[in-house]
C-alpha cells in the first residue's frame, strides 16, 4: 500500500512522494483512504476474473498473508484511515490467520495515542525511520525529526503492544564519523527493537543531495567508508543477538523478520495499490500511474495501471539470482545455469561464499561485494 504524502522532501529521497503543493487536484490526504479502498475492491474483482479465466472455476481469492504500508509517510494519514484500509483488505480478500501488517512511520508523525489506535486497528509491526542519532547527519539528510523522536516512537510502539518494531538506519552520509554510526547502532539496540535495517546512502540523480554534491557543497560518499560502516553494523548487531537474514536486514528471531519483504526476495506474488505501486503475479508485472492526480483520474475510469511487462525466462532467472543470493538462507544451486554454477564455484574459491547442502551462501566479505557476485552468477 503506497502512501505518497510527505510534509517535506528529504534531500536524498527519489521515491514517488509529494508534498501538499505538488499534489494537484483529485487526491488529498483527506480523500486518499476512500480512493485506495476503491482500488482494493477493484483489485479483488480483477483477481477473481483472472483466476476464473485461468482455471475455469469461480475465482477463489487466497487470503492475504502480509500487508505493508510504505511511502512517503503513511503515518501522515490518521490512524483511523490506515486502519480502514486494512479493514477493507480484510473484508474484501480476508486476512490470513497470523497475518503481518506493517506500516512505516516517520518519528515526528506519531505519538503514543496514535500508535495505540493503530495497534487496535490491526497493525502488528512498525518500521521507524531513525536514520541516525547524530543531529548533523540528520541535517545533511534533510530529516525533520530529532534523534530522540525515533527512540520515543519505539517506546510508544512497545507500550501500545506492538510485538515487532524495526528501526531503519542510513550509513555513509557525508560528515558522519565512525563514532556517529556506532552511537546510532547502540541506540537502536538499547531501544529494544527486534529488527534493524541498515542501508548505505545512495546518491540518486535528480535529488537535492546530488545537486549539493555536484556543486561541491557536500563531498561524495565513500565506498570504503560504507564498507567499514557495514562491518561495524554486523559486529555490533551480532554481538547484541541480531542475525542477518538479508544483506541489509538483521532480526533477533525468525519471527522478527519482515515476512512481507521476504516474499519479495523469494519471488512471491503481490498486489500493490496507490500511485506508482507495482504488482506481480506469475509471469507479469504492472504499475500504477505515478502522480496522485493522474492515478485518481485513472482509477475513476476503472483502470489505474499505467503499464505492464511480461517477464521472459531470462528476466525471471536474473531476478531469482539477484534476490535470493542476498538472503542468509542462500541460493539453491539447482536454480543456476551451467555458467552460473561455475561462477558459484569461483565465488566459493575466492572466499565470497560457501557452498553447503546444495546452496550458495555469502560470507561477510561476499555480502560487501554482493552486487559483483550477482553479476558474475548471471553473466
Amino acid at each position: 500500500m503506497h502512501v505518497p504524502f510527505c510534509v517535506s522532501r528529504c534531500g536524498y529521497c527519489d521515491f514517488n512522494t509529494y508534498t501538499a503543493s505538488e499534489l494537484g487536484a483529485g487526491v488529498s490526504r483527506d480523500t486518499y483512504a476512500s480512493i485506495v479502498r476503491a482500488e482494493i475492491r477493484d483489485a479483488a474483482s480483477r483477481f477473481a476474473e483472472r483466476s476464473a479465466a485461468n482455471d475455469g472455476r469461480s475465482g477463489k481469492r487466497p487470503k492475504v498473508d502480509t500487508v505493508f504500508f510504505g511511502g512517503g509517510t503513511p503515518t501522515l494519514l490518521s490512524a483511523a484511515d490506515l486502519s480502514s484500509i486494512l479493514a477493507e483488505i480484510d473484508g474484501t480478500f480476508g486476512l490470513a490467520d497470523g497475518y503481518e501488517a506493517t506500516t512505516e512511520a516517520n518519528p515526528e508523525s506519531v505519538d503514543a495515542d496514535y500508535l495505540a489506535e493503530l495497534h487496535d486497528g490491526g497493525f502488528t509491526r512498525l518500521s521507524v525511520g531513525m536514520q541516525s542519532t547524530a543531529s548533523h547527519v540528520l541535517k545533511i539528510l534533510d530529516r525533520e525529526h530529532s534523534p530522540q523522536k525515533a527512540l520515543d516512537a519505539v517506546a510508544y510502539a512497545r507500550k501500545a503492544g506492538f510485538e515487532h518494531v524495526s528501526l531503519d538506519l542510513i550509513y555513509g552520509t557525508p560528515g558522519e564519523t565512525a563514532s556517529d554510526f556506532g552511537a546510532s547502532l547502540h541506540a537502536a539496540v538499547d531501544a529494544g527493537v527486534d529488527h534493524v535495517s541498515a542501508y548505505a546512502l545512495i546518491v540518486e540523480d535528480g535529488t537535492a543531495l546530488a545537486r549539493r554534491i555536484r556543486s561541491g557543497q557536500v563531498p561524495q560518499p565513500s565506498d570504503d567508508v560504507a564498507a567499514d560502516r557495514y562491518l561495524a553494523a554486523e559486529a555490533v548487531l551480532a554481538d547484541a543477538g541480531f542475525h542477518w537474514y538479508e544483506v541489509s536486514n538483521w532480526a533477533t528471531t525468525e519471527a522478527a523478520r519482515c515476512r512481507h519483504n521476504l516474499l519479495y526476495w523469494e519471488g512471491g506474488h503481490w498486489w500493490g495499490a496507490g500511485p506508482g505501486a507495482h504488482s506481480h503475479l506469475p509471469g507479469v508485472r504492472w504499475w500504477n500511474h505515478k502522480h496522485p492526480s493522474t492515478y485518481g483520474a485513472a482509477l475513476a475510469e476503472g483502470l489505474p495501471a499505467a503499464g505492464h511487462e511480461v517477464l521472459t525466462s531470462d528476466d525471471q532467472y536474473l531476478e531469482r539470482i539477484l534476490l535470493r543470493t542476498r538472503l542468509a538462507s542462500g541460493l539453491p544451486l539447482s536454480l543456476l545455469r551451467p555458467t552460473g554454477t561455475a561462477a558459484a564455484e569461483r565465488a566459493a574459491a575466492d572466499g565470497l561464499a560457501v557452498i553447503a547442502d546444495g546452496r550458495l551462501q555469502l560470507t561477510l566479505r561476499g555480502r560487501l561485494l554482493a552486487d559483483a557476485v550477482v553479476r558474475d552468477l548471471t553473466s
